[in-house]
């Protein structure tokens, strides 16, 4: 059986890389600034299964020099 890619997982990879990460400098990074585990299996788990949580995601983001933003949707429900 073929496993599924997770889009998310396969965006965020990218954009740490971008960034000039490996994901075990990254987790290094977060574990020093927001107390995450060290551990870059746990982190490489989190991301394939789906299971980063927004608080982590964000904490992430920002280590990246990112932000996540919501943006409304001209059109849905305006």
């Amino acid at each position: 059986m073929k496993k599924k890619v997770n889009p998310v997982a396969l965006e965020i990879k990218s954009v740490i890389l971008k960034s000039g990460y490996t994901q075990s400098e990254i987790v290094d990074t977060m574990s020093a600034d927001f107390g995450w585990s060290g551990s870059p299996s746990n982190f490489s788990r989190k991301l394939n299964e789906g299971t980063l949580r927004y608080e982590e995601a964000m904490e992430l983001a920002q280590a990246l020099g990112y932000e996540i933003r919501w943006e409304k949707v001209r059109g849905l429900r305006d």
